[in-house]
């Protein structure tokens, strides 16, 4: 009780002195006095005298923006020394509530609620976590370093795909442009003008650049895996091999590599997923797994493949994927396939025949012709393919119906060349006559 009276005593004194401070307008001394307050506390282990002097100090009239700043800042060293859990929650609360809404500490508010969230996750609450982080908008933090307003974002993206949360993931992952991983940090660096707030540099936890762009397309792959997106799953795998350390390392760029290969084939054709495929062909390091680029090459290559005997050589390198990713090549991974090699087929059907019977075009591809005709359908409908079907007479033409206007043009030009070729062959023969009358009078 004696040492508690002493508490209160000195407590008592330096509220006057720093009364007196802040009455004067001293910045340094009233600083001194509020950080002196709070040091006191914490050395006789009073937590909760502790969290109202933090209140009390932070709500006198006329209170220095430097001074709330510096208590702050001096009350978070305390919180990794709290002797529990629940004073830990009460420190951060308390430290919270009077930051917020002040500017000037918004980036150790900040640093608040993701350690506040952290505690929450760890205590199984990933919904209230998640909530608790969406509070913050750190993008419009001027002083805060670039990287940890990505870690932040990062870490809200996290919880929300956590918390199965796709629409929020979406808008927050939007906040960060993917062009800030390609940015050469050592080239950034400027010195700030007179007048401009000096940026803060990020706290020792906080990963680098290129860590951070890792982390962000592992994030956007676990969203677009939710929608079944695989070609935007294969640019995140591309952007991650592209990185340097992944690239310097066969054990860290084989797998992914892979991974860009498999999802490839899964992708729906389009001109994106073409230009992709024949990039990735042309990457030197696919010799080393053999398998795969023989697998690309055979997607690449105008010919029918056979669904089983393919199946049959990759099944094996399916089903290890499937395991090795966790699940990453669900169970419509395989269903997805052969959808795909069914649409590879009729593509190369439709280069290589102008009409074919419905008949023809199953027997071609293997399935029944209900399910030709299905698929054909499908193909038609998503404009991958440009087709009709006369169902009476089992007929599909992949001729595509001409413009009356581009019918009369092509025949204007056909006509240009016919008369050139009239006029040439006319003067030739002329040429020869002349040439012939010449030798006779010789």
């Amino acid at each position: 009780m004696e040492g508690g009276g002493n508490l209160d005593e000195q407590i008592e004194q330096l509220l006057n002195v720093e009364k007196k401070m802040r009455t004067a307008g001293d910045v340094a001394g009233t600083k001194k006095a509020a950080t002196d307050i709070l040091e006191l506390c914490f050395k006789a282990g009073a937590w909760k005298t502790l969290n109202d002097q933090i209140v009390v100090l932070s709500k006198r009239r006329g209170q220095l923006k430097q001074a709330v700043t510096a208590m702050v800042q001096q009350a978070m060293q305390y919180i990794d020394q709290t002797p529990d859990l629940e004073t830990r929650i009460e420190l951060i609360k308390t430290l919270n509530n009077i930051s917020a809404g002040k500017i000037y500490v918004e980036i150790e508010r900040a640093r608040l609620i993701k350690r506040l969230a952290k505690i929450k996750e760890e205590q199984g609450l990933i919904a209230e976590a998640a909530d608790l982080m969406q509070e913050i908008a750190v993008e419009t933090f001027g002083a805060m370093a670039k990287t940890e307003k990505i870690a932040f974002i990062l870490e809200q993206v996290r919880l929300c795909l956590d918390r199965q949360d796709y629409v929020r993931a979406q808008i927050l992952s939007r906040k960060i442009s993917p062009r800030v991983f390609d940015i050469d940090p050592s080239k950034e660096k400027k010195k700030p003008k007179e007048g401009d707030n000096m940026v803060e540099e990020a706290p020792a936890d906080i990963p680098s650049l290129l860590e951070l762009k890792r982390i962000y397309y592992e994030l956007m792959i676990r969203y677009y895996f939710h929608n079944n997106d695989y070609l935007e799953i294969c640019r995140c795998y591309k952007a991650i091999y592209d990185i340097p350390s992944v690239r310097e390392n066969p054990a860290q760029w084989i797998p992914v590599l892979r991974k860009i290969c498999w999802y490839l084939v899964l992708a729906p054709y389009d001109s994106m997923q073409s230009s992709l495929l024949n990039s990735t062909l042309e990457d030197k390091n696919l010799s080393e797994i053999p398998y795969f680029k023989l697998l690309l090459k055979q997607v690449v290559t105008m010919e029918v493949i056979q669904w089983t005997s393919l199946w049959n050589t990759y099944k094996a390198e399916f089903e290890s994927e499937k395991s090795m990713l966790g699940g990453s090549l669900g169970d419509k991974a395989a269903e997805d396939l052969r959808q795909r090699i069914i649409e590879h087929n009729i593509l190369v059907v439709s280069k290589y025949y102008s009409r074919i019977t419905l008949k023809r075009l199953a027997e071609l591809l293997c399935l029944s012709v209900q399910e030709a005709e299905k698929h054909l359908s499908d193909m038609v409908v998503s404009k991958a393919l440009v087709a009709k079907i006369d169902r009476p007479i089992g007929i599909v033409c992949f001729q595509t119906a001409k413009d009356s206007n581009n019918v009369l043009n092509s025949w204007a030009t056909n006509l240009e060349k016919l008369l050139d070729l009239v006029e040439k062959s006319c003067h030739q023969i002329h040429k020869e006559t002349m040439v012939h009358k010449a030798a006779l009078k010789v």
